[in-house]
């Protein structure tokens, strides 16, 4: 990668300072077995400006986030060869406690998942303050007083409040942003940030990309602070970064300024990362087509515990999904659209009959679902199936592929002996693209699209009349989710299958949806033909989430 310039005309450092780059990585190699042959970062190169904001980007298993990871010398078995210059000093020549030194106060990072690191026993505001005493050296009363800076500076509502919450009683939101004050914390120079909007909401994640943005800015002017974004979000890319760098299998394939490479990508592989965009295959569903799924005025209320001793014994009651009706026809897929507690799981569990306490009518090709018993039940529970999110969650870790997948026919089709209930595993794994020799393998031996692939293969083994996709992409790298939604567009239109479709991505139900569903606080909001809404949006709450996935870019159409 060619040295980065420095483009902040603000920038209080010395002169000779702004001159020489913040970071510099040259020919880094690291390798997990001592050979070059299996490297997960092969001959990297590149440099930072003081005050930049550069992405690097690729998908999982690139070596994104082993190259960020290295730099703060945080890998462990790692074989580690090249040059890392943090001003001007080789950081791969410093000792373990020169090290600890640097990390958090001079080079900070952001990780992705921050209820994962951070530590659930102790509050907010203690371990920002910890941060602040181990580097500066400051009393613990002075250190709180500057968590508390620090979480208003970061848009925390009532900071002297939340300073004393536990990551658990946080959004997902509020937790990233106390993740931000926590690497703010001693004024780093570098600021490392490993897919730090991946599990956010749409909305969520600008405000959160906004926020770093002012952030960086603020601290480039003071201190030259620049920032390496790790990331798989080429909106977030297009949004944030000055300069982008793309990897794949360990290798940096292309770099340069990010209007000049998203507008003429030269090596094929970022032409086909810049391509991965969620493109419409939707084919019009018949006029005649029956109405299989029918829910109408549908409620589900929750028991809550009220403040107070014996709260459980005048226990409240939280209404997630309010008086929503849906409507699936045989062919059609419904999306379903909203933010974390908008209400759209606790509806697809209602429609699947999975909710004890419902209000309101469903039926199921014009039976209400409480009709069916015994076994009508089990029928009915064929006929509804679900992919879920994370497959590697819900695809048991003791099992084999064929175990998992045959496991419904063994529930469901008795009648058949194991000959045939392995015939009818094989076939339909390879309809969703996965080899005969998975058979005997477990799910963590397989990439993350392929799990999903397998998971999709549970539920069409029992043919299905209705699936219901639960974010089934979110957790998916960009190209692999085009494959997962080109395979299901022709899972739907070979099988004629109903599909309720869960995303907070905008792009993916534009390219999925015939029509959909906007959800919030539990209330439909806006429904109706997906390219009219995406194009003509009449509830406010729908065109925020619009703007916010656009980011200022072209509909998600």
């Amino acid at each position: 990668m060619s040295e980065m310039a420095s483009n902040t005309a603000g920038n209080a450092l010395p002169s000779h300072d702004a001159d020489t780059p913040l970071l510099e990585v040259e020919h880094l190699r690291v390798s997990f077995d001592g050979t070059h042959e299996t490297a997960a970062v092969n001959d990297v190169s590149f440099s930072i400006a003081r005050g930049e904001r550069v992405a690097l980007v690729g998908e999982s298993g690139s070596g994104k986030s082993v190259t960020a990871l290295s730099i703060l010398r945080l890998l462990q078995d790692a074989h580690t060869s090249g040059a890392i210059r943090f001003n001007g000093e080789d950081l791969l020549a410093k000792s373990e406690r020169e090290m600890r030194g640097l990390r958090g106060s001079a080079i900070a990072m952001i990780f992705q998942e921050p209820m994962t690191a951070l530590n659930p026993l102790y509050s907010i505001g203690e371990q920002i303050a910890e941060t602040i005493v181990l580097h500066d050296g400051v009393s613990s009363a002075e250190a709180r007083k500057r968590a508390v800076e620090l979480l208003g500076r970061t848009g925390i509502a009532e900071p002297g409040t939340r300073v004393n919450s536990y990551p658990h009683q946080l959004s997902g939101g509020q937790r990233q942003r106390a993740m931000i004050a926590m690497a703010l914390a001693c004024r780093p120079r570098l600021l490392l940030a490993d897919e730090p909007t991946t599990a956010l909401d749409v909305t969520i994640r600008a405000q959160i990309v906004e926020l770093l943005l002012d952030l960086q800015r603020e601290e480039a002017e003071k201190r030259g602070m620049a920032v390496l974004l790790i990331t798989h979000d080429l909106n977030l890319v297009r949004h944030f970064a000055q300069r982008v760098a793309v990897m794949e299998k360990g290798v940096l394939v292309e770099s340069g300024p990010v209007d000049q490479l998203f507008a003429s990508p030269q090596h094929p592989y970022t032409q086909r990362l810049l391509q991965s965009r969620p493109q419409r295959a939707v084919v019009p569903v018949l006029p005649i087509a029956p109405v299989l799924l029918d829910a109408r005025d549908v409620s589900v209320d929750f028991r809550t515990k009220l403040p107070g001793f014996a709260g459980w014994l005048r226990a409240g009651r939280f209404r997630a999904v309010d008086a929503a009706t849906v409507r699936v026809r045989q062919g059609e897929t419904l999306g379903i659209v909203g933010e974390s507690g908008s209400g759209k799981s606790t509806l697809a569990m209602a429609l699947l009959g999975l909710q004890r306490t419902v209000q309101g009518a469903i039926e199921f090709q014009g039976r209400a679902l409480a009709s069916y018993r015994g076994r009508e039940q089990t029928v009915l529970r064929s006929n509804l199936q679900v992919v879920f999110q994370d497959p590697f969650s819900s695809l048991s870790p003791r099992h084999t592929i064929e175990r998992i997948v045959g496991e419904g026919l063994a529930l469901h089709r008795p009648q058949l002996d194991a000959a045939a209930r392995r015939e009818k595993v094989i076939a339909v794994l390879r309809e969703v693209g996965i080899d005969r020799t998975a058979l005997y393998r477990y799910p963590h031996e397989f990439s993350g699209g392929q799990r999903q692939r397998i998971a999709i293969a549970r539920s069409l083994v029992l043919e299905p009349r209705i699936l219901i996709l639960d974010e089934p992409t979110s957790a998916l790298d960009v190209s692999i989710q085009q494959q997962v939604l080109k395979l299901l567009a022709g899972l739907q239109q070979k099988y004629n299958l109903g599909f309720i479709f869960i995303s907070h991505d905008l792009a993916v139900i534009g390219a999925m949806a015939h029509r959909v569903a906007v959800m919030k606080n539990g209330t439909i909001v806006e429904s109706g033909d997906v390219e009219k809404i995406f194009a003509s949006p009449s509830h406010p709450y729908t065109r925020k989430l619009l703007d916010a996935a656009s980011g200022g870019e072209k509909s998600p159409l």
